[in-house]
């Protein structure tokens, strides 16, 4: 794990760049997602989760839930394609978990890809070079603007 500011960037976690959300690859079937803490950040005091059910087909950039927050209504962007095989039931009846635990408690959804290979060639690994750049990019742009 890198440290950029307050922010961690996760080495063994794939990014979707675009909605800020993770993958985290647990089996070949298996896949483990949340919203980054820089996302979290981003989109404020987080009041509402809403999540797709399980069973429902999601497809990498599509929304698998809607995140309400004080200043912001949006979707949480998958970052697989596939079926939602587990959602965080816990985190429907506490939001704000995720803001305390993104990467622990407060994940998302479980997902089996029907895709993986092509997804994760979408994605960037929290290990590659050019990751911390982007990171500290957003950073700047989402959570540091003034």
């Amino acid at each position: 794990m890198v440290k950029v500011e307050e922010f961690e960037l996760r080495e063994d976690l794939y990014y979707w760049r675009k909605g800020l959300t993770w993958a985290k690859v647990e089996a070949p079937d298996k896949v483990r997602v949340g919203l980054s803490d820089v996302g979290v950040k981003a989109a404020g005091q987080i009041v509402f989760i809403r999540l797709k059910p399980k069973g429902a087909k999601v497809r990498q950039g599509e929304a698998l839930g809607i995140l309400e927050s004080a200043k912001w209504v949006g979707p949480i962007e998958s970052p697989v394609t596939g079926e939602i095989l587990e959602v965080n039931e816990q985190l429907k009846k506490q939001p704000k978990m995720i803001m305390s635990s993104p990467y622990g408690d407060g994940w998302v959804a479980v997902i089996k890809p029907s895709n993986l290979e092509g997804d994760l060639k979408n994605l960037i690994k929290g290990s590659d070079p050019e990751a911390l750049e982007w990171y500290k990019k957003e950073i700047a742009e989402k959570v540091k603007k003034k």
